[in-house]
Parts: C-alpha cells; sequence; structure tokens
C-alpha cells in the first residue's frame, strides 16, 4: 500500500482511501510518456499527489522534479477526472487533475526509444515512451486514457471512471 505523507491529500477512511493526484500528460513525436512502479504489471501517466496548500500545476512541477530530476512546463488542464479503483485490496475514490506538459527541449528523457529510471519517495519507478497507436492495448490506467490520449480534448472534461481491481485485471499488452 502506498504509505500517506504529512501534507499529502490522501486520507484513509472505513470504506477506503481518498485521494488528490497531479497528472502530466506529455505527447511527443506521437508517443505518450507512461511510467510503472517496478513492482506493477500495468501503466499510468506520470505525477503525485497535491499537498494541503499547493496549487496543482506547481504539484505537478514538484513531482516530476522529484520523480526526474527535470523541470517541466505545465500547460493547459485536460481533464478532471473522478477515479474508483481498487489497488492492493484498498478501494480508492481519486480526484485528478491531468494537465498537458512538456519536458524540456535538451532533456534526454525525449528520446522515445528507450526506457528511463525514476524514483517516488522508496519506490524505483520505469518511465517508457509508448506510441499512441499501441495505447489501446496496454495495460493503462484509467482506462479512458487508451483512447483519450489519441486526441487530447481542446477544453477541459469531467470524466468518471470505474476501473475495478487494477492490481488483478489481466488485460492484453
Amino acid at each position: 500500500m502506498i504509505p500517506v505523507l504529512p501534507n499529502d491529500i490522501t486520507f484513509d477512511l472505513p470504506c477506503g482511501r481518498f485521494l488528490f493526484r497531479v497528472v502530466g500528460v506529455a505527447i511527443h513525436d506521437g508517443h505518450a510518456l507512461l511510467h510503472r512502479a517496478v513492482s506493477d504489471d500495468f501503466w499510468s501517466l506520470p505525477g503525485g499527489r497535491g499537498k494541503v496548500m499547493e496549487a496543482s500545476s506547481a504539484a505537478l512541477v514538484r513531482e516530476m522534479q522529484e520523480e526526474l530530476g527535470m523541470t517541466v512546463r505545465v500547460g493547459r488542464l485536460l481533464w478532471l477526472v473522478e477515479n474508483f479503483f481498487t489497488y492492493a485490496g484498498v478501494a480508492y475514490h481519486e480526484i485528478g487533475v491531468y494537465y498537458l506538459m512538456t519536458l524540456p527541449d535538451d532533456a534526454p528523457h525525449l528520446d522515445t526509444s528507450r526506457t528511463f529510471p525514476g524514483q517516488e519517495d522508496h519506490n524505483p519507478l520505469i518511465f517508457q515512451w509508448f506510441p499512441l497507436s499501441d495505447l489501446p492495448a496496454l495495460r493503462l490506467y484509467p482506462l479512458f486514457l487508451r483512447t483519450g490520449l489519441q486526441a487530447p480534448p481542446e477544453h477541459t472534461q469531467h470524466v468518471v471512471t470505474r476501473d475495478d481491481d487494477v492490481s488483478n485485471v489481466a488485460l492484453s499488452g
């Protein structure tokens, strides 16, 4: 289970865990940047938990600095997502803000042909660029992203998604 740190907008209730997540959508040369914990077998967009009294765009910059060691540029808000899922036996109610994000022009992480490491707290991460055309068959959560990343919306959209048990669902990809 993911630890709750002081000031994170994450808390446990008898019925599950609530968390506020900030998310970066980076698309480069027809590829989307995804990440996963080394111990997981599914992918998600990079991001992390917001903190109390921290603007969500600033939280995304902080998270990418912590995980990738670089300062990203945060663009417009694409999605406000209410995501309900189960992970490691815990029911989650997640509110996510999904921003368009660009990496610095000179970042070595723009090489879409390789994976690269990252770090979240004490958990090693893997970052990888995936062709947009491969996303529908990939174990990518939330599920709406498999098609949603093909053409990000021009205006902010509200999405409600229920992805069941992401730690036990067997999908192709």
